[in-house]
């Protein structure tokens, strides 16, 4: 009985070690690193050797299909290290494995600033399809969760007929979906949004909790959140309501994430100082994203 009572207690650690992070491991989360680009050797071993609790990187190491296997992510992953995923859910790079497949209409003009980006119709069934693959690849790979960017493309898509507040549900809409599904084939799947916490209430003139929006994220990631690129204060409207919207979706529970651009060791450890005083979890790069940066000791 003694011996029965042991096996199964083997048993039970072996399956919660296997587990994705717990809720619990999430919200403690207190440092992150990320890294989209430049991967030395095109291997993660500079990411598995660096003093993070949570680590975002591309799908692929090219950022085009030579995705990471999952024998690298679960690598990663046993260094300590929360992993999720980063694609775009609102436009497509041209050296993106789908360019070729996302038909010329559903492509809604270049990005600015990213010449090789464009946005895309993200309402039309036509786009799912690109954005369900991304979720398979990541889930196929042993991710924890994804990182998902271009939400701005609400904002900032031209010539589409749609106001600003159908556009900004629609892109709730999607951002749900990504949700519903990833979270269907792995409860524990973990859904960050990058930028737009505005997206927590329903309306520019009566505003409410999107209960919707706040069910289908577990985070919130905000870049520029005291520093532009770079060493820039980040002193603008739009910067301080990023901050409060943020700060608001972190009172309910999701974990928040900040990404500043500096360079300068003294806006570097500011950052630091002033992400930690609002609650988030903070980092601190280049735009490029290209290499790890240590926050200064």
């Amino acid at each position: 009985m003694i011996r029965h009572s042991i096996f199964l207690g083997l048993i039970f650690l072996f399956v919660n070690d296997c587990r994705p992070c717990s809720a619990t491991d999430w919200m403690n989360v207190k440092s992150w690193v990320y890294q989209l680009t430049n991967y030395s050797g095109g291997k993660l071993d500079e990411l598995i050797a660096a003093d993070f609790e949570l680590a975002v990187i591309d799908l692929a190491r090219d950022g085009g299909d030579d995705f990471f296997t999952g024998k690298e992510i679960e690598a990663l992953k046993e260094s300590g290290k929360i992993t999720l995923a980063y694609f775009e859910i609102g436009a497509i790079e041209d050296f993106r494995p789908e360019w070729k497949s996302v038909p010329d209409d559903l492509k809604a003009g270049p990005v600015e600033g990213w010449e090789n980006e464009q946005y895309v119709r993200f309402w039309d069934p036509r786009w799912w399809p690109i954005v369900q693959g991304r979720i398979d690849q990541a889930i196929g790979a042993g991710f924890d969760g994804a990182y998902l960017d271009l939400i701005t493309a609400y904002e900032e898509i031209p010539n589409t007929g749609l106001g600003s507040e159908e556009r900004a549900e629609r892109m709730v809409a999607l951002i749900a979906k990504v949700s519903k599904y990833a979270k269907s084939k792995q409860p524990n799947f973990k859904v960050v949004a990058q930028n737009c916490p505005e997206l927590y209430t329903w309306s520019n003139w009566e505003p409410k909790p999107n209960q919707v929006y706040l069910d289908a994220i577990d985070g919130i990631a905000i870049e520029s959140v005291f520093f532009l690129a770079h060493d820039k204060p980040a002193k603008m409207g739009w910067c301080q309501e990023n901050r409060q919207n943020a700060t608001a979706i972190r009172a309910t529970g999701k974990l928040a994430l900040g990404v500043d651009y500096a360079k300068k060791p003294a806006s570097i450890v500011d950052s630091y100082k002033r992400q930690r005083e609002i609650g988030f979890v903070p980092y601190v790069s280049v735009v490029a994203l290209d290499k790890i940066i240590l926050e200064p000791k």
